[in-house]
C-alpha cells in the first residue's frame, strides 16, 4: 500500500470516528479546549490564527474568545490557491465572513493580513509524534513552512481525542505539529 493510499485510509478512518460524535459531544469538546487554554502564555499583541469549522471540526472558536480576552489579536485563514501559502486576515468574532474559493468562511479581502505567531490547526488525524493527516491539499504544511522562514510560529493541532491514530506515514513534506489539544488532553511535541 503507498503512503497517499494509507493516509487516504487513515484519514477516512479517523473522520468516520469525528462524524459520529454528537452536537453535545462537540460542544463540550469546544468548550473543554476553551476552558483549558493554551499550555503557554499569551501576551498581549500576539496574533493567533483560528480556522473556521467546516466538515465537523472542533470548533476554534470558544478557545479564540478566551485568547482575545487575554489581548491575542485574531486571524482566519483565507485560502489563496493551490500550492500557496494561506494569507491570515484580521478577525473579531463579530466580523461577518464571506465564502472563500474552498466554500470555507473567510474574513474579506479588505480585513489586515497579519502573521501568526500561533496557529490554530484543523486536522483529520494526528499521532503522539505530533504528525497531522489533513484533507490532503497540504495548504497548511506549505504555510508553515514558508511562514517559518521569516519568524518562528506555534503550531497547535486542534482536534478530538478520537482523532487520535497510532501513527501519521509521514513524508518529508509533513510538517509536524508543537502541540495537540483534544478536549481530553494536551500533547506537547517539541523536544
Amino acid at each position: 500500500m503507498t503512503a497517499s493510499a494509507s493516509k487516504a485510509d487513515l484519514r477516512a478512518a479517523a473522520l468516520a470516528k469525528r462524524d459520529a460524535l454528537s452536537d453535545e459531544q462537540r460542544t463540550a469538546a469546544a468548550q473543554a479546549l476553551a476552558k483549558r487554554g493554551l499550555p503557554f502564555e499569551i501576551t498581549p499583541g500576539m496574533v493567533v490564527s483560528g480556522y473556521s469549522p467546516i466538515r465537523n471540526e472542533i470548533d476554534p472558536a470558544p478557545l479564540m474568545r478566551k485568547l482575545a480576552e487575554a489581548g491575542a489579536r485574531l486571524a482566519l485563514p483565507a485560502v489563496m490557491a493551490r500550492g500557496k501559502s494561506l494569507a491570515f486576515r484580521a478577525w473579531s468574532g463579530n466580523d461577518r465572513l464571506m465564502l472563500g474559493p474552498l466554500g470555507i468562511p473567510e474574513p474579506s479581502p479588505a480585513a489586515a493580513e497579519l502573521i501568526p505567531d500561533i496557529m490554530l490547526v484543523p486536522l483529520a488525524a494526528f499521532d503522539a509524534a505530533g504528525h497531522r493527516i489533513g484533507y490532503g491539499a497540504g495548504h497548511y504544511d506549505f504555510t508553515l513552512e514558508h511562514l517559518r522562514k521569516a519568524k518562528a510560529i506555534v503550531a497547535v493541532g486542534a482536534a478530538f481525542a478520537v482523532q487520535q491514530i497510532k501513527a501519521v506515514p509521514a513524508q518529508p513534506h509533513d510538517v509536524a505539529l508543537d502541540f495537540v489539544l483534544t478536549e481530553k488532553k494536551v500533547f506537547d511535541f517539541r523536544s
